[in-house]
């Protein structure tokens, strides 16, 4: 067995154990109720069993990694495209984690950012999984000390963002009915949807996957080159879930029939530039469907607001203990964060590109996110920002992560595009 196969086995082994720490992590928190054992034993047996569990996971998470980096043919560290950067984004939440928890050993912590690592590695195998050989760009020390930092630092975000929800879902009252209860009930609820949204595209992609399902397109662009000359070139794109979008001004090569559809519903609008751009569109809207109907079919199952569900989980947790792991979370990822995704980055750029900064969209937008996070260390440690505030903005500012890494990756133009090849 060669190293890049071991690799995709601890892969698996990493995942699965992840998905049974997670339900020891329940039993251990949604147990207590109909056990028979004292309540804080129930606890502390299922914490303990669950901790060692995803430890384990992280244990086969770090050999997935280094048998990965060992095992490609030209020695490279696995961060080189979206594949590897989120199988390591998912480690590094785990460390991060493996971190908070040996601090405060709170096992609720667990029952969230455990399902987020599972969301984020389920949502790295969607795409293409062979070792990619490094464009010139890349091929550089500072490509390890950059992503292995900024994702670091981004993964502590990302344990500040599950305590942040925690505390919402603990603080917020869902049998209020005043208008101030209704808003925080709706943008906690929207949250819950949002994350049940990504886990819609990712049973989506591999149903379709399994099934076998593929329609194809062509789009024929006249290009004009340096001396005015017109030029045709026709471009083909694959469609791996069914096309209820097709790219603009594109020709059906052939398409399989989908509940009786056998042809897309509407057109990507011209303003989209590009083949790829309606296969773009196309996801964002089976993601929404898909998405939609898994949420539909918990409330049917719960018969109340996903929020409302797990509201009572939260009895008996001090709201205070939460709101100090998201800040501290948050305050030690915030300078590995600065290192990485800033200054390691400028001089990675200039090496790479000739220039500090050059206003990617990537650039940009890990700016907006340093600048965020900037504002909430500064709000809570001057302006008194606790509590639900606080919260609120460890959640908003993992959407601004999440879109920085996802929306500007793979659906802004820039020189990080090769990201989400």
């Amino acid at each position: 067995m060669s190293l890049l196969e071991f690799s995709s086995d601890a892969f698996m082994a990493a995942f699965f154990l992840y998905c049974f720490a997670f339900m020891f992590y329940v039993i251990a928190i949604a147990g207590k109720k109909w056990s028979n054992r004292d309540p804080q034993e129930h606890e502390k047996r299922w914490s303990k069993i669950a901790f060692f569990v995803s430890s384990t996971g992280l244990a086969a998470h770090l050999t997935f990694f280094f048998t990965r980096w060992f095992g490609s043919p030209m020695k490279q560290i696995p961060t080189s495209n979206m594949y590897e950067f989120m199988t390591f984004l998912g480690m590094a939440i785990m460390i991060a984690f493996t971190i908070i928890h040996a601090m405060y050993r709170k096992p609720l912590l667990g029952m969230f950012a455990l399902p987020l690592t599972v969301i984020i590695v389920s949502y790295a195998s969607v795409f293409p999984q062979e070792v990619q050989p490094l464009i010139p760009a890349l091929n550089s020390i500072w490509l390890k000390v950059h992503v292995t930092t900024a994702a670091l630092g981004e993964a502590f975000f990302a344990v500040g963002f599950a305590a942040g929800l925690m505390y919402l879902l603990r603080v917020v009252n869902f049998d209020d009915t005043t208008k101030k209860a209704r808003r925080s009930q709706f943008w906690v609820e929207f949250t819950l949807y949002s994350i049940i949204v990504i886990i819609g595209f990712i049973i989506a992609v591999f149903g379709f996957r399994a099934a076998g399902y593929e329609a194809q397109f062509t789009q024929e662009n006249v290009l004009i080159d340096a001396n005015g000359a017109e030029q045709s070139k026709i471009e083909t794109v694959n469609y791996y879930l069914p096309p209820i979008v097709q790219p603009y001004n594109s020709e059906i090569v052939n398409i399989q029939s989908f509940l009786g559809m056998d042809k897309p519903l509407f057109e990507a609008p011209h303003w989209m530039d590009g083949i790829n751009a309606g296969r773009k569109l196309n996801t964002v809207v089976w993601s929404i469907i898909a998405g939609t109907l898994l949420y539909g079919l918990l409330r049917l199952l719960f018969r109340k607001r996903m929020g409302a569900v797990i509201h009572p989980m939260m009895d008996g947790i001090d709201p205070d203990d939460l709101d100090e792991i998201s800040y501290r979370a948050i305050a030690i990822g915030f300078p590995i964060f600065t290192l990485g995704a800033l200054i390691f980055a400028m001089i990675w750029a200039e090496i790479a590109w000739g220039r500090f900064w050059g206003w990617d969209p990537k650039e940009v937008w890990a700016l907006i996110t340093w600048l965020f996070y900037s504002a909430y260390l500064h709000f809570r440690l001057s302006k008194g920002w606790q509590g639900l505030r606080s919260a609120w903005l460890a959640v908003i500012g993992f959407v601004i992560v999440l879109f920085t890494l996802i929306g500007v990756n793979l659906i802004i133009a820039g020189l990080h595009s090769y990201s989400g090849v």
